[in-house]
Parts: C-alpha cells; sequence; structure tokens
C-alpha cells in the first residue's frame, strides 16, 4: 500500500486569535500540522479528528526560546522526509508589553517581548534550516517555505510600541538576510515576513484600552473598530495562508497582504 506524501506545517501561536484560524484553516487529510503554544487546544484537536488530519500539538512556552528550537531540531530530525511533500513553518506569536514609553516598561516585560517576538523566531528558523537541510542534502526535494507574520508597526514607528515596533523591524530584516543565504545553497528555502493587515484580535483589544497619556494613538485603533476596518481571524488566516500559495513566494522577502 503507498501511502500519500504530507504536507508538513508548523506553526507558533495557533492557540487563539488568526494563529488559531490558521491552524483551523489548515487541517487537511494530507497535512501534518503541529503547534507549537503555551496552551494545547482542545476544539483544534476535536476538529482534526473530525476532518481526519494529522495533528500534533506543544504546549511550549517560546520564552525558552533555545528550548523551544532544540525540541523542533529533534523532532524534525526523527521525521522521514521521504514521507513528506513539503515542509513550512510560520512564526506567529508575538507579544504586546505594556503600552507606553519603553522607560515605563518593566525590563521583564520588555525582554519577554523580544524573545517571543524576535529571538524564538529566529532560532526556530535556524533549526527548521537545519534539520530541512540536511533532507535536503540527503536527496529530498519538497519545497520548504518560512512565513513570518510581521506587521505594518514593523515599518512604521509608533509611539508607546518601541518593544513591538523592534521585534517586528527585527523580523523583517532577519527575513531578509535568511532569505539572501538561502539564495546561495542548491535548493534553498524561500522566506517571507508578511504584514497579516489590520485583524480584530486580543492584541487590539488591547491597544484600544491604552491610556491616552501613555499612547497618543490609541484614538486611532478605536477608530478602526468603529468604522468596521478590521479584518476577521478567519479573513486574515485565509489572506495569509493564500501568500503561501503564490507561485512567486519568496520573490520579496518583506511584503504586506494588502499589496
Amino acid at each position: 500500500m503507498t501511502t500519500t506524501p504530507l504536507h508538513l506545517t508548523i506553526l507558533t501561536g495557533g492557540s487563539r486569535g488568526m494563529g488559531l484560524a490558521m491552524a483551523m484553516q489548515s487541517l487537511r487529510p494530507d497535512g501534518h500540522l503541529l503547534c507549537i503554544s503555551r496552551h494545547i487546544n482542545t476544539p483544534l484537536a476535536d476538529e482534526a479528528q473530525r476532518r481526519d488530519a494529522t495533528l500534533t500539538q506543544w504546549a511550549q512556552d517560546l520564552a525558552d526560546t533555545t528550548g523551544a528550537a532544540q525540541r523542533l531540531e529533534d523532532w524534525l530530525n526523527e521525521q522521514a522526509a521521504t514521507g513528506l511533500a513539503s515542509a513550512t513553518l510560520i512564526n506567529n506569536a508575538g507579544v504586546i508589553p505594556r503600552i507606553g514609553p519603553i522607560d515605563a516598561c518593566p525590563p521583564d516585560d520588555l525582554a519577554n517581548a523580544l524573545r517571543v517576538g524576535l529571538e524564538a523566531p529566529m532560532l526556530l528558523t535556524a533549526a527548521f534550516l537545519r534539520a530541512t537541510g540536511a533532507w535536503v542534502d540527503a536527496g529530498w526535494r519538497g519545497p520548504r517555505k518560512v512565513l513570518n507574520i510581521s506587521s505594518g508597526l514593523g515599518r512604521r514607528a509608533m509611539a508607546a510600541q518601541a518593544p513591538y515596533c523592534a521585534a517586528k523591524a527585527g523580523m523583517d530584516h532577519f527575513t531578509r538576510c535568511s532569505a539572501l543565504d538561502e539564495a546561495q545553497r542548491p535548493h534553498g528555502a524561500r522566506l517571507v515576513s508578511l504584514a497579516p493587515g489590520v485583524i480584530d484580535t486580543d492584541m487590539q483589544s488591547k491597544l484600544r484600552a491604552g491610556d491616552p497619556a501613555a499612547f497618543p494613538d490609541v484614538g486611532r485603533f478605536k477608530d478602526l473598530k468603529s468604522h468596521g476596518q478590521l479584518s476577521s481571524p478567519q479573513d486574515a488566516a485565509a489572506s495569509v495562508l493564500a501568500w503561501l500559495e503564490r507561485p512567486d513566494f519568496g520573490n520579496h522577502p518583506v511584503a504586506d497582504v494588502r499589496d
């Protein structure tokens, strides 16, 4: 009996918001979805069973950056590449610490935001490229993709958002650099840092609840909500996943779904 090769997708932050919507939309009989989040999502597991899709969930704190990356690399090294049609890593998890000027941000919150929002994606990407690169060296020829979920705030400064803006700007630039590295390698991976637009998630709720005295742009986020300009998590997830399927994925390492 011949087994159909599976499309492997690794997704961080897939337990809520747009991440959960992406996870739900990625469940398919010919796929294997690995979700890495702080918490296991039971409805996601139930839906995977209903759709006859292969799902693996890890309860993993991404602030433990080296531990998360090593766990992923070890797991990938145990997989039989011959049973896979493709491999994709989606770095989606992120954190907004206390909203306000950087000198008002508790040091632990600042460090956590940079670990989860930038250091973890960099180390997970490195682990993914090493492990799947070994598959390529052994003769595997499936496509490899890394999709980093960025933000317009990585490309436009905003008061009271220094940690988040810095993490997303760093994500954009490390994606550019890694794309250049992979372009030099035979059968290199394709990488994109993608801004998904403005989405109606818990993160937006947190921004709308900011103190106007510390967050001068809070009115803008309230207006986006009141004027119906926020995408639903489901619509945003569909747009992001559609970007992965574009034939020109990776031609522009930094992109926006609204382009």
